[in-house]
């Protein structure tokens, strides 16, 4: 759509929450969820063809960056009033690096649209989005589009969307409406179940049998109604259309619609007007909301959560907000466990990144409340005498991605702290930490582009501008057998001199950390120096012996050694014990050791033999494989932390955006001598 429109001045507050609809909109990249959401507010009357949003952008996305990598990246929310019902449109991103965005429009929603282009095949990334959906027991119905695209068949279509989401049951997947064509392209359609007729009049072809088709499936799962239609009953629209409403919340059926954008400047989105209906008519409003989060009750305390943080060049934090209970006026007071209340002082209907003042939030809408200091998004607050803290925050996509940054100038280093301290309260899904072992600042990201939107926002929202630096994994060394040293630290300098002699042995203790063991006889160290023995050796340890790493798992046995009367003192043992470590490691062998990782891969079957065959070729160690759901196999292995760097990544490579993993540590184990030669000598 060259022509974005700009956004009309907003409808009037609603009065009851049965006047609201929350729709997720969820597909895979390139899917057009963002141009129906755009066709939807056109024929809603919510954006005009008035205007344009400068360089493409869109209502939903407007971050520059979303421009520039032509995606999504965080949730909009864009709300459009259709036949006296408010509709907050959810808009999600459909790339794998923002699920955590995907599910906090889960969250925010009572059902949603899944949106399939019909030009594309229907791959797993689609599927595993369906599933998203139904683990969130959200109604889901499904919206076609590219139906224009060449070599495009409707029937084909349908019956791959019964095989991708019947579940077996390919009459839980059936059409609606059927669309009228014209030279291969949606003009108007047909309900198939009152015969309600949109745009340019027509008679689909199969629309008899399709109605028959949809009728059959809806009868059936009501016996009233069935016994009426094998009686030979022709059954009214307004029964079939609340068995259809009925099904649909029971998520046993999942009506299908066609839908294609504005075909020319004077026309309108077919499709838009259609999908508006079957949201207003048949979606559950929040008072139907499944799960056991809080009652819709405006009159009860109130109780929110922050589905989207974001930030506002005038007024600072904006936090994107659902009313679950209570309603939301200026001056509520809200707690938010462990902090001093927090004061709505102005409340606002989002549209994009716009938003218009509004007096009151009600049970169930999507409102932003500005300067929520605390409050991080998946964070939920309560008014005073709300007793039943009950709202978890959602599960977030682990962040297994790291960057290492360092701050570009002395400038940006002293507003990087504060600035990743904004972001990662707007976003839940980055990881920032200060890794103690290599002392590298790690940005932990969920992929690639979830890296380039937080490198992006630290330089557009907070000027901040980093480098990145190679990653450093936290490597070990260790002797590999026993040997001994001798430490001689002996100075004159006029006056009081430095005496210190020691001798030490040292021995592998396979993961056994650390030992000192005094087995000086005779005096030879004065009791009051052995500490300062032991605590020399452990300075020398933290800074290793060969390449700089840690040395770990030894035990150092003090054996002899030497005191003067006068010059030995506490430092020039700690210098003599650190020396005879440096030769006792001269004269044995050190080795270097790696993190191991425990990985676990969920993944479709059909990728297991080549995530087995890359698992061995990362000197993986497979544990085992066992069935991780239908279709899906879960595959635990033991990895080097070395070989898992840009796992993520390569893992959405080989399963095509499908596979998932966790990893945990486990141990320390020797490194092969070749590869840690490598590292001993780049050290």
């Amino acid at each position: 759509m060259a022509d974005r429109g700009t956004a009309r001045a907003p409808e009037p507050v609603i009065g009851d929450s049965a006047q609201l609809r929350n729709v997720v909109l969820v597909g895979a990249g390139g899917a057009g969820k963002t141009t129906l959401v755009e066709s939807l507010a056109l024929a809603a009357g919510a954006l005009t063809r008035a205007g344009n949003v400068p360089d493409g952008t869109t209502v939903s996305d407007y971050e520059e960056i979303e421009h520039h990598q032509q995606r999504s990246v965080q949730l909009a929310v864009i709300p459009v009033h259709w036949r006296g019902t408010r509709i907050n449109l959810l808009d999600t991103p459909g790339y794998a690096d923002f699920a955590g965005e995907l599910a906090a429009g889960l969250r925010a929603a009572e059902a949603a649209v899944l949106v399939v282009s019909a030009a594309d095949p229907i791959g797993l990334p689609t599927i595993a989005l369906w599933r998203a959906c139904r683990a969130a027991g959200l109604p889901t119905a499904i919206a076609l589009t590219h139906l224009n695209a060449a070599h495009v068949r409707l029937d084909d279509t349908l019956a791959a969307c019964q095989d991708a989401f019947g579940e077996g049951h390919p009459d839980t997947v059936l059409p609606l409406h059927l669309p009228v064509l014209r030279d291969g392209r949606p003009v108007g359609s047909l309900e198939l179940l009152t015969g309600r007729r949109y745009g340019e009049p027509g008679d689909p072809p199969g629309a008899e049998q399709a109605r028959g088709h949809l009728v059959e499936a809806i009868a059936g799962e009501d016996d009233t109604l069935l016994e009426r239609y094998v009686a030979g009953e022709e059954l009214d629209p307004g029964s079939l259309a609340e068995a259809l409403r009925r099904e649909f919340l029971q998520g046993t059926l999942h009506p299908v619609l066609t839908t294609a954008p504005p075909s020319d400047p004077a026309g309108g989105p077919a499709g838009a007007a259609e999908l508006l209906d079957l949201i207003t008519e048949t979606f559950p409003t929040p008072l139907e909301r499944a799960d056991e989060l809080p009652p819709c009750d405006p009159e009860a305390p109130a109780a929110v959560q922050v589905v989207h943080t974001g930030e506002d060049p005038y007024v600072g934090r904006l936090s994107l907000v659902r009313v679950f209970s209570g309603t939301l006026r200026p001056d509520t007071a809200l707690q938010l466990a462990g902090h001093p209340d927090e004061r709505v002082t102005t409340l606002g209907t989002p549209f994009g990144k716009q938003q218009h003042p509004v007096p009151l939030g009600l049970p169930g809408d999507l409102v932003c409340l500005a300067r929520l200091g605390a409050a991080r998004t998946g964070d939920a607050l309560y008014a005073d005498g709300y007793a039943d803290a009950a709202i978890e925050p959602w599960p977030q996509p682990e962040a297994l991605l790291p960057t290492a940054v360092e701050a570009h100038s002395k400038a940006d280093e002293d507003r990087l702290a504060q600035s990743l301290a904004k972001l990662t309260a707007q976003d839940p899904a980055l990881r920032v930490e200060q890794n103690p072992d290599t002392h590298q600042l790690v940005l932990w990201c969920t992929g690639e582009a979830h890296q380039a939107v937080v490198l992006d926002r630290l330089v557009t929202r907070f000027g901040v501008h980093v480098d990145t630096v190679p990653y450093q994994v936290a490597l070990r060394e260790t002797f590999a057998g026993t040997a001994s040293g001798h430490g001689r630290h002996v100075k004159q300098s006029g006056g009081h001199g430095q005496f210190a002699i020691c001798d030490l042995t040292v021995e592998p203790l396979p993961g056994g950390g650390f030992e000192f063991v005094d087995k000086v006889v005779g005096g030879a160290v004065p009791r009051n120096f052995v500490p300062s023995v032991e605590k020399g050796v452990r300075a020398q340890l933290a800074h290793g012996v060969l390449a700089g790493y840690p040395l770990v798992d030894v035990r150092v046995t003090l054996t002899d050694g030497k005191a003067h009367s006068v010059d030995s003192s506490d430092a020039a043992f700690q210098t003599a014990g650190s020396l005879a470590l440096r030769e006792a490691a001269a004269h044995g062998s050190i080795r270097l050791l790696e993190p191991v990782d425990e990985v676990r891969v969920l993944l479709p079957d059909e990728y297991q033999g080549a995530i087995l065959s890359d698992l061995s070729a990362r000197r993986g160690h497979v544990l085992g494989t066992e069935p991780g759901g239908p279709g899906l196999s879960l595959v635990r292995a033991e990895v080097p932390e070395l070989e898992l760097t840009r796992y993520p990544v390569e893992l959405r490579s080989l399963s095509h955006g499908t596979g998932h993993f966790t990893r945990s540590y486990v141990r320390h184990e020797l490194m092969p001598a070749a590869l840690a030669a490598e590292y001993a000598h780049a050290s």
